[in-house]
């Protein structure tokens, strides 16, 4: 199983509540750098915060990758979610490439709770930085990262 976490590109420092938060420019373009990593890969599945950040992150990858699928808007990845309820929830998913599509502190949570098996030692994400994991079975502490990512800002 493939796991890939890729965290928001840069957004609006404001809007009316923080789930209206939208992408920069500069947000973009860190997303379209992200999506190269992505190329010719048999994703099964991109998963998304409803955040429109998040949102507008997961569209622009599908665009670049040509990615047929939908993409699924899934309340469990938002900022404050918990790691063990994203897991809980990934079991309903086919075993494969998955794309998830969120933000901090949660997506270095679960990066970290993937990798170690807790939550002390979280993966440093930044905008639209992109996390690949692998392992035969998606559970803490039994997934290597194969690569982190993150995007050239200049």
């Amino acid at each position: 199983m493939r796991l890939w976490l890729l965290r928001h590109g840069e957004a609006e420092a404001q809007a009316r509540s923080d789930a209206e938060r939208r992408l920069t420019p500069r947000g973009c373009q860190e997303v379209r750098q992200a999506a190269v990593q992505l190329e010719g890969r048999a994703l099964g599945a991109i998963l998304a915060s409803p955040y429109v950040r998040a949102q507008q992150t997961a569209a622009l990858i599908r665009e670049a990758l040509g990615f047929t699928g939908g993409i699924h808007s899934v309340p469990w990845l938002t900022p404050d979610g918990d790691p063990r309820e994203v897991l809980r929830q990934l079991d309903h998913y086919p075993q494969g490439e998955l794309l998830l599509v969120s933000h901090q502190p949660l997506v270095g949570a679960l990066a970290g709770l993937l990798i170690h098996g807790h939550r002390q030692q979280p993966l440093p994400m930044h905008t639209a930085s992109l996390a690949e994991l692998e392992g035969d079975v998606l559970a803490a502490g039994l997934m290597d990262l194969l690569a982190l990512v993150h995007p050239q800002h200049g």
